[in-house]
């Protein structure tokens, strides 16, 4: 299991812009500093068990609205079984795979009994049929439409790439269904730190035209691990309050 207590660098402004600083502030964009009590719950909860519950191919497959959950979704390849992973510390939780398209039902993950991980199939291309494709993307977008628990969706993004036609029916669908997205922006050590600041800010300039889009946009990598202590903090937000332990009481009942 991965070192879950990691604090990565985070994000400042300089001179209207967005620059990487070791500060241990998160990697957000528009910059924030996240109080200290918020990163410590997130690196508690995902340091706890994670299991996989259920995998849907089928409407008829999705497990029971029991947790609230928060849902992960992107084009082919963006990485969001590596995202998964390393939000867990665990390398194969989510399987990953340099094919795109191996993502081929909603995988549900359980976190401490008290938050659901839900890994959506990727759009775009995909080594599938074009009948298996569309029946993928029917399932997705019923499950986005209709799915009472979902409290958000994790909408990633390729930092090389910005976003993309693909993308934007997504933010579209949670834009008419009143449904919170927040893109995560993956692989930003593949790029210069002013490439970094232009895709952030030209993504949040599209962002700013959506109104179910929420403004922070969260920059990581999954393979250094950056920003990854800064979205624990955000997600663990939607995690229900864990059970205080009993204690067995020494006194004789009266």
């Amino acid at each position: 299991m991965d070192d879950h207590a990691s604090r990565r660098r985070g994000l400042k402004a300089a001179t209207g812009h967005i620059t990487l600083t070791d500060a241990d502030d998160g990697d957000l964009c528009p910059p924030r500093t996240i109080e200290p009590e918020a990163l410590e719950a997130g690196r508690l909860l995902f340091a706890r068990e994670c299991g996989f519950v259920a995998g849907a191919a089928d409407a008829g497959a999705l497990p029971p609205e029991s947790l609230s959950e928060v849902a992960f979704l992107g084009r082919s390849n963006v990485g969001k079984s590596s995202l998964v992973n390393a939000l867990t510390g665990r390398r194969m939780l989510a399987r990953t795979s340099q094919t795109p398209g191996r993502t081929r039902q909603i995988n549900f993950f359980a976190l401490d009994g008290r938050l659901m991980l839900v890994d959506l199939p990727g759009y775009g291309y995909a080594a599938a049929s074009k009948a298996a494709i569309d029946a993928w993307t029917r399932l997705v977008h019923r499950y986005l439409r209709q799915r009472g628990a979902l409290r958000r969706v994790c909408l990633l993004i390729d930092s090389r790439h910005g976003i993309k036609e693909p993308d934007r029916p997504v933010m579209a669908l949670c834009d008419a269904a009143g449904l919170s997205f927040q893109v995560i922006l993956t692989k930003v050590d593949e790029l210069p730190v002013k490439a970094r600041d232009a895709a952030a800010e030209g993504v949040a300039r599209e962002l700013a035209r959506h109104p179910a889009a929420h403004p922070e946009i969260h920059l990581t990598s999954a393979e250094k691990r950056l920003g990854i202590a800064a979205l624990r903090a955000t997600l663990a937000g939607f995690a229900a309050e864990a059970r205080a332990p009993v204690m067995a009481s020494s006194a004789k009942a009266r």
